[in-house]
């Protein structure tokens, strides 16, 4: 569509008009920065008049996509409007925060009315349904464990019981979990009194009141529950005795959010935040793994009440975290994270030997995290103190571990990031120390949840470098060692792959119309299968090769299957509008650490297989520039 013929409707918010309403012709600045998220909790760029005198609006078009798109003065992105469908409506309100989108009202069904609310980049990852289009969340198709903790210390404070049930474990939820019968009877008791219990527990409690703040969200390492435990169909991934650390009247205490657990994209709570006492932990049933009788980590010691200097520690916290969102230079950003750092071990001298694991971990992710991205390089020589430490004095094999795996993956993280800057850093000699260190950490700690992670480094780095021995050497360590892990299904997956030449394998899934396809019925054809997504550049740029070849082999047999691992069907189903392929596109949730991927362990994108007409495998890695001849060759 021109640019003279784009005429757009932006019905939304505060507006809420029909279509062709409004702005026969292009708004002005001050039109598109009036509109704001139908959601209230959003920080966005809000410029101030002088600001908006200076902000430029124009059409951008992409494909079938159009929309208005409102520059600050040094061109830094403030909101976008797009129509995705080109019906001459906007279907796509974003919002930005430092030229990142943090947010959009998406139109998903193009009758001029959001149904669904998006929170992105460095907003958190929330994305809300609102079926009857009023403007309230009715559930959450993606939510963290931390935005649950976060939204149940909301609903506390607005003491508003709908906010806080569409937060629990669902009864359709419950029915496909996977967890025993006798668990499931029990668990649909303790749903039902959450939801019943909640508007009481909300206004008799005193601890959140409607100055309180979320500050930070505290638990233990995620856990797996098995299948087959106590009746289990699937396995369950549970975080137990969460807490989240909250403000109220510039005091800090802790609501005790208690298990939760995840079921697709999102996490649930099982039960009240019961025992909400200022100040003080509490214990909570209803876990997965154990009925707890563990406690959060509690204040340490203090003259008067036993909380004083824990609410300073605390209180720093939060505002080193907070300066280190503002924080611009690399400097400021080390010294910043340095901060933390002192904090962090502060608090954990000042704890008892068994309360400490929780801040351990706290110092060895952020620390590690920090250096990894560029902003604490000089950490790495802290990271290996504390580690040293941790091993000398930690009686607990797990927690050593834990701290070791972490800073080796930030000492290869930096050497990573000082050698683009440094045309003679020795890359050959980097990848051999990462590689070394993590066959160490494989074999000193083998049975530890890390392992498998460092194993499945090792495989993939061996694979790449055409050593297929090794490689599947690795990859059986993981399904030996760790059965029930994830890794478990992408290294058998992998297994599979590197032996596959010769065989036939099974690739059957759903259509992006909505059809089954199955390769079994392809028989008799010769058939490229194309392991791809959307966000992988390389991918696309292959796709017109891939065309080519149909058009010159299809009348001789031969047949394309793409397989999309987008984790976003959404962004899939948008593509393919303006990209239209003349194959068949398969697709399910999970991306690549779904089922697709893991079948055949996909490690990385684009990958590609071609099947005979025998339904054997012939190729196993196959790049774009060898498709018109080996199809060629296999078509004579």
């Amino acid at each position: 569509m021109s640019i003279k013929r784009f005429r757009v409707v932006i019905s939304c918010c505060l507006l809420c008009v029909s279509a062709g309403s409004l702005w026969a012709d292009a708004p002005s600045v001050t039109q598109a920065l009036r509109l704001t998220p139908i959601q209230s909790d959003i920080d966005f760029d809000r410029p101030t008049p002088a600001a908006a005198a200076k902000c430029t609006l124009k059409v951008e078009t992409s494909g079938r996509q159009s929309g208005w798109t409102v520059r600050a003065e040094d061109q830094t992105l403030l909101r976008r409007f797009i129509d995705t469908n080109d019906d001459n409506k906007v279907d796509l309100w974003c919002y930005f925060k430092d030229g990142v989108e943090v947010y959009r009202d998406i139109d998903a069904d193009y009758n001029g009315k959001a149904d669904q609310y998006r929170w992105l980049g460095t907003a958190g990852t929330r994305w809300g349904l609102d079926q009857d289009e009023d403007g309230e969340i009715e559930s959450w198709k993606v939510i963290s464990a931390e935005e649950v903790s976060s939204e149940i210390v909301a609903a506390l404070r607005t003491r508003d019981a709908a906010r806080y049930q569409r937060l629990l474990l669902s009864p359709s939820e419950l029915a496909r979990l996977g967890v025993g019968s006798q668990q499931k009877r029990e668990l649909a008791k303790q749903l039902e009194q959450a939801r019943a219990d909640f508007a009481s527990l909300a206004k008799e409690q005193k601890s959140v009141n409607e100055k309180t703040e979320w500050l930070h969200f505290g638990a233990n390492l995620p856990g797996v529950v098995p299948a087959g435990t106590d009746g289990t169909t699937k396995d369950i991934h549970v975080y137990e005795n969460v807490v989240a650390v909250i403000e109220s009247d510039g005091q800090h205490s802790q609501v005790p959010i208690g298990t939760l657990v995840l079921v697709d994209n999102a996490w649930r709570a099982i039960d009240l935040p019961v025992g909400i006492q200022q100040g003080q932990a509490s214990t909570i049933s209803g876990g997965f793994f154990f009925a707890s009788s563990r406690s959060a980590t509690r204040p340490p010691a203090d003259s008067g009440d036993g909380t004083d200097q824990w609410q300073k520690w605390i209180k720093e916290l939060e505002d080193v975290d907070q300066q280190l969102l503002r924080a611009k230079t690399p400097a400021e950003q080390g010294q910043l994270n340095a901060q933390r750092a002192n904090v962090i071990e502060r608090l954990i001298e000042a704890l008892p030997a068994d309360q400490r694991e929780t801040w351990i971990k706290q110092f060895a992710d952020t620390v590690s995290a920090a250096i990894q991205s560029g902003q604490y390089p000089d950490g790495v020589m802290r990271l290996k103190r504390f580690y040293d430490q941790v091993e000398r004095e930690v009686s607990d094999k797990e927690l050593r571990a834990y701290v070791k795996f972490r800073y080796i993956s930030a000492d290869y993280g930096r050497k990573l990031n000082e050698s683009i800057n440094d045309p003679k850093a020795d890359m050959a000699a980097i990848q051999k120390q990462w590689l070394k260190d993590l066959a160490d950490y494989a074999n000193t700690y083998p049975d530890t949840p890390d392992a498998a992670e460092a194993m499945l480094q090792l495989a993939i780095a061996e694979e790449f470098a055409g050593n297929d021995t090794d490689a599947r050497r690795w990859y059986q360590r993981i399904v030996s060692n760790f059965p029930e892990d994830r890794r478990a299904k992408k290294a058998t997956g992998a297994l599979t792959r590197l032996a596959s030449v010769g065989k036939v394998i099974g690739i059957r899934g759903t259509r992006t119309t909505g059809r089954s396809i199955d390769l079994t019925s392809y028989r008799g054809n010769v058939v490229l299968i194309h392991y791809w997504a959307t966000w992988c550049e390389p991918c696309k740029e292959e796709l017109k090769l891939l065309e080519a070849a149909r058009t010159k082999y299809e009348a001789k047999g031969f047949r394309l299957i793409g397989v999309s691992l987008d984790n976003d069907e959404a962004a899939l189903k948008r593509y393919l509008q303006t990209k239209r392929l003349a194959w068949p596109q398969i697709h399910e949730e999970g991306g690549l650490d779904g089922r697709l991927a893991n079948e055949l362990g996909i490690l990385t994108l684009p990958t590609m297989l071609l099947i005979g007409e025998d339904g054997k495998v012939v190729e196993r890695s196959l790049h774009a520039a060898e498709v018109d001849t080996k199809v060629g060759e296999l078509l004579k």
